[in-house]
């Protein structure tokens, strides 16, 4: 009998066999579902919603869209070209822009800071500007009052060392007194028409010669 201690006893055994009772499990929540737009309108990354045919960006480094029943429509700018020398590219944007270039220039293997002028050779200085370019100029030499000069170290033009000149056919006189170049011949240095330049070459006249 089930009322008595030995059956009580029997039946808490078969009850402990049977296991405790399953708590029913609890149900997912349910997950929030998105509408879909496609043919009504398009939404950005915020959740707003734009009508088919408006601009929009989708978020705020996108390029512009343009909202269609197929769902955005997007396309690529023509973004101005970055500055070769730009060291800080911000792309929180459509199109990526320069926010700091290298304030020096770099020119033969040198360093030169933004605004500062060189000189690279007897003949050419050069400065470094604001944009990060160098830019050189080349000295133009004058022409010289002989016919044959000479450069010397460090100095751009060439001199002339014999003082002014011209050639008497092959031979090379000094200017400014008159020269025989033989027996028959003198030669002088004349200058150019109108100006203080010297011909490079000399006027000579022949002259009788004594027979001897």
């Amino acid at each position: 009998r089930g009322d008595t201690p030995q059956g009580e006893a029997l039946a808490a055994a078969a009850q402990d066999a049977i296991g405790p009772e399953l708590a029913p499990t609890p149900e997912p929540p349910e997950e929030y579902v998105y509408p879909d737009y496609r043919g009504k309108g398009c939404v950005d990354e915020s959740g707003f919603v734009y009508a088919i045919g408006e601009k929009f960006a989708p978020g705020p480094s996108a390029c512009p869209c343009l909202c269609t029943e197929e769902g955005p429509l997007c396309a690529q700018p023509e973004c101005p070209r970055l500055h070769p020398r730009c060291i800080h590219v911000d792309t929180s944007q459509c199109c990526p822009q320069c926010k700091e270039r290298k304030n020096y220039c770099e020119f033969r293997g040198k360093t030169y800071q933004t605004l500062e002028e060189f000189v690279v050779s007897p003949c050419e200085r050069c400065r470094c500007e604001a944009n990060g370019e160098v830019l050189c100029t080349v000295s133009a030499c004058p022409q010289t009052e002989c016919v044959d000069p000479v450069y010397e170290p460090d100095q751009c033009c060439p001199i002339c060392k014999n003082g002014p000149n011209c050639f008497a056919e092959t031979a090379v006189i000094p200017a400014g007194r008159e020269v025989k170049t033989d027996e028959c011949t003198i030669c002088h240095c004349t200058y150019e028409e109108g100006t203080w330049r010297i011909e490079r070459q000399a006027m000579c006249t022949r002259h009788e010669c004594r027979q001897m």
